[in-house]
């Protein structure tokens, strides 16, 4: 069953729209999430320049480097999400043609 209950060629340029801002919305949450701890150790080697990365990954400790994951989801999911909608948004305005939607390839039928 697919998590969109309608093919895209059948759902509304609103709908598509919606599609596209959710979609940009979850990708960003994944982005933030994979990538705070790393941003948040070198966050630390600017703050206490000299140091290096194991040292400022043990002064953090596994949950210093998870500290501020919360705000940074909601900034990074809502910046990626508007990024998707505003270039879904000027594809659809100017009319410029979507690519065809992927097909399943015959060896995984």
């Amino acid at each position: 069953k697919s998590v969109v209950p309608k093919l895209r060629s059948d759902g509304s340029k609103g709908e598509q729209l919606i599609v596209t801002f959710v979609a940009g919305y979850i990708a960003g949450v994944f982005c933030a999430i994979v990538s705070h701890p790393a941003d948040s150790i070198v966050s630390k080697l600017n703050a206490n320049p000299g140091g290096g990365v194991a040292s400022a990954a043990k002064e953090l400790g596994l949950a210093g480097m998870w500290k501020g994951l919360g705000p940074r989801i909601i900034t990074i999911g809502t910046l990626t999400a508007l990024q998707w909608f505003i270039y879904d948004s000027v594809k659809v305005a100017f009319r410029l043609p979507r690519p065809p939607p992927p097909q399943m390839p015959e060896s995984l039928k």
